[in-house]
């Protein structure tokens, strides 16, 4: 079957049996170990399920096609395809004959089936999970999971990634719930991410994401790109994560879909261990954690990162901001996500950094989200878009307006839509309206207009005005009132014959129910 062939099959879409597939193996593991292991090694297998099914499908190609049936067991056949080589002892049929075997056990054929992997990949090297033969892991349960996970596949038109990618989304998503505020370590609503990667349009360059937690920006930019009918080698991707089993988790996350990314040698601290201390990025895109105390901050008073002030010991954010402010290219943009209080809070000098970032000019864009965007926190958030030039950028090529000494303000609690009893999401409408209004006022053309009640253009003056608060609701004011077609004078008349008629209605109901006390022996 030629690729032309392949390119026109229909994709497979995760069904809700897909789902709960999953999460019932997750509970079979959660028997006997708490949230914080088995997510990884639930999530582990489903990255092997995954790998070893697009190794057989792409096998199964080749022994259907006779110019590649004398290849199939030539490693550059997958590598060329964006496949990776799984050597037979990691293949998941092998692994489903043997799920009740005890000597080894699955669980050290499985830790086997990862080492081989890793050999036959460079880019596995010390990302898989290899700890699946201890004996805190109830064997026979594990052999449970790997049936279930048998009867799922994983494949589609474009290789088994936005399946996967979904899959992965809900299943980190899960996680988050069933942890609570530790989930927020990995997982980043995906609406949120889209609204990011909507907003700067990152076409081409270097993206860095200093917190990259799972590295969903980094896959939601590359599916950008290639929306656009871009080229995904236009784009260089650069992060890095101070937690050892989430960077794991980034790598196995950009390895499935086959995005090529520095996330450093190992994990560490962007703070403390900066992997990439001369990268000057085009894009920043990030989701740092909220308010964060613990940041070893006391260690850090000095240094070129500080610009605009040392941050307080007490929260990291605005040493979060000074970080993607270092990093940025002299034409870059920044795009992330901080709490509400970033743009009020005075405590810890706060006030006069913010004062300090304003004053550069560096401040493009600030979004309010609605709340109960997250699984994990009910902290109002917003959005920061920050650039180190307004003057006369290029974005997609195209030369941007001069906005010096402006900044767009918008306001966007009201949107959003309830996707269940907590969890609000942005719909693609939502996503649409605030970033087709960010591209209206940033690019030239005169299509930006002020939309009371949601978006505002506001001078530094103005800003200054308000003591650099930068709350989108201090600028926008309130929506106008649609105005009545009806004459004022007609309108009360209407309103008041209206309210008679229902008072009388009032006490003909009151009547009847005096009546009907008074049958019954309860007069009034």
């Amino acid at each position: 079957m030629t690729k032309a062939a392949r390119s026109k099959k229909k994709p497979e879409l995760p069904e809700r049996r897909v789902e709960d597939t999953l999460w019932a193996a997750a509970d079979k593991l959660r028997g006997n170990m708490d949230a914080a292991e088995y997510k990884h090694v639930a999530l582990g297998l489903i990255f092997l399920k995954y790998i070893s099914d697009r190794f057989q499908e792409r096998r199964q190609q080749a022994l259907a096609d006779p110019e590649e049936v004398a290849l199939i067991d030539e490693r550059d056949l997958y590598v060329g395809d964006n496949v990776f080589w799984v050597p037979e002892s990691a293949r998941w049929d092998y692994l489903k004959a043997n799920t009740t075997s005890t000597e080894p056990t699955i669980g050290a054929l499985i830790d086997r089936a990862m080492i081989d992997l890793e050999a036959e990949n460079p880019s596995l090297r010390g990302v898989l999970t290899k700890n699946y033969a201890r004996p805190e892991l109830d064997q026979t349960r594990l052999g449970e999971v790997i049936k279930l996970f048998s009867d799922l596949a994983f494949r589609d038109e474009h290789h088994g990634q936005d399946v996967l990618g979904r899959v992965y989304e809900y299943f980190l998503g899960q996680f988050a719930i069933a942890e609570g505020k530790r989930g927020g370590q990995f997982y980043t609503a995906g609406c949120v991410v889209r609204l990011l990667v909507e907003m700067l349009q990152p076409f081409k360059g270097r993206v860095y994401d200093p917190c990259c937690g799972s590295g969903g920006m980094f896959v939601q930019s590359e599916q950008f790109v290639e929306a656009h009918n871009g080229k995904r080698n236009d784009v260089s991707i650069f992060g890095q994560e101070s937690n050892p089993t989430t960077w794991r988790l980034a790598k196995m996350n950009l390895a499935i879909r086959g995005i090529e990314a520095n996330l450093g040698a190992k994990w560490a601290d962007s703070f403390h261990e900066d992997l990439h201390p001369g990268l000057k990025a085009d894009f920043v895109l990030a989701n740092p954690p909220f308010n964060d105390s613990d940041w070893g901050g006391e260690r850090l008073r000095s240094g070129d990162r500080w610009q605009f002030g040392a941050p307080p010991v007490s929260n990291a954010n605005f040493a979060w901001v000074q970080h993607f402010i270092h990093h940025l290219a002299p034409h870059g943009y920044a795009g992330f996500v901080l709490a509400n209080g970033s743009l009020s809070s005075q405590q810890g000098g706060e006030g006069e950094i913010r004062r300090a970032i304003v004053d550069a000019d560096l401040v493009d864009c600030i979004v309010s989200l609605p709340g109960q965007l997250f699984f994990t926190t009910q902290i109002p958030v917003c959005l920061w878009f920050l650039t180190r030039d307004k003057s006369n950028g290029l974005v997609r090529d195209m030369k941007l307006r001069d906005r010096r000494r402006e900044t767009l303000f918008i306001d966007a609690r009201d949107l959003g839509t309830m996707q269940t009893r907590t969890l609000k999401v942005l719909t693609s409408s939502d996503i649409a309206k605030i970033a087709d209004t960010y591209h209206a006022w940033r690019e030239p053309g005169q299509r930006y207009v002020d939309q009371p009640g949601f978006a505002k253009s506001a001078t530094t003056d103005e800003i200054s005005a308000q003591g650099y608060v930068l709350t989108p609701g201090r600028y926008v004011g309130t929506a106008t009132a649609e105005e009545e077609g009806e004459p004022f004078d007609e309108r009360i008349k209407r309103l008041t014959t209206t309210l008679r008629e229902q008072m009388a209605e009032g006490a003909r109901l009151d009547d009847c129910i005096r009546q009907a006390l008074a049958g019954v022996g309860h007069g009034w």
